[in-house]
């Protein structure tokens, strides 16, 4: 078993327990209420399938990185509906409801939005060469590790609330070390390849992370908890589909690697933001005290 089978399989089960645990902390009334704010779910997909990739093609012409590396942030910028925007908004005390609806629509509609978008952009940046997408890995890794477990923690919270109450605490502290350790896993194994990463490669891949916070806090009205979900949730890319993608038609590249690296990344500078954001209430309360 080589070590990206390892990876993805770590990713997998970490993100696989992060959406059942996400499942039985929510109701499903609270999920399919989020669906009808249509102006938060407009914004959404207009920053994720539109404004992101616009600054992804503007990064790859201002930075002009190895072929390889644009076409893994391009990559990155089509996928939205990342699996650990909900933990994330969680941390920073935004709408989880929210944006576990937003994360399950991002999700769908970007498995045949994300691969058509991603086919034009890539034919034009390497010279009208082909790309075959497997939509049927998308589709299959979105519903096994996103929407299967969502689905299940929410009917058991539906169901068995009482039940689904106690496995929350010790549910998220599995969630939490899975993560970590695939986290560690990524630094150990890819230290050296995300070592030959260029300085300015790291610098488009802030600016990416930190760009798309930027519109998604925008775009998310005066509301601090939708500015919040909709940043996070906009900044954090949806890295398991982009890891399917270029694993699939690009195994052993630098795209892979780009993928990797931004995944890193952004669970790193998403975690902090989050934190950052969960502290603002207490920032404040210290300045009024002085």
């Amino acid at each position: 078993m080589d070590f990206l089978t390892i990876v993805k399989a770590m990713a997998a089960l970490s993100l696989f327990s992060l959406m059942f645990w996400m499942g039985i902390k929510v109701k499903i009334e609270d999920v399919l209420a989020s669906f009808k704010n249509l102006r938060l779910l407009g914004f959404s997909c207009m920053v994720n399938f539109l404004m992101v990739p616009t600054i992804t093609v503007g990064l790859n012409y201002i930075f002009s990185p190895d072929l390889l590396i644009s076409v893994g942030f391009l990559v990155l910028g089509v996928c939205p509906g990342a699996p650990m925007g909900p933990p994330f908004v969680a941390i920073a005390k935004g709408d989880v409801s929210a944006a576990i609806g937003m994360m399950i629509i991002l999700s769908t509609v970007s498995a045949f939005l994300s691969p058509v978008i991603l086919g034009v952009l890539i034919s034009y940046f390497t010279s009208g060469n082909n790309l075959d997408i497997d939509y049927f890995a998308i589709v299959r890794t979105l519903f096994l590790i996103q929407i299967l477990p969502l689905g299940i923690g929410l009917f058991l919270h539906h169901r068995a609330p009482l039940f689904s109450q106690g496995l929350v605490k010790p549910l998220g502290i599995l969630s939490n070390l899975l993560l970590l350790a695939t986290v560690l896993l990524i630094l150990i194994g890819e230290y050296e390849t995300l070592m030959t990463i260029q300085l300015r490669n790291w610098l488009a891949m802030f600016i990416l992370f930190f760009g798309s916070l930027g519109i998604g806090w925008l775009c998310g009205g005066t509301d601090k908890k939708m500015r919040n979900t909709l940043a996070i949730t906009t900044g954090i890319r949806n890295s398991a589909i982009a890891l399917v993608i270029v694993s699939n038609n690009f195994s052993g590249t630098l795209a892979v690697t780009a993928v990797v690296a931004y995944s890193l990344l952004s669970i790193i500078c998403g975690f902090g933001f989050a934190y950052c954001l969960s502290l603002v209430p207490i920032i404040n309360l210290v300045e009024l005290d002085n």
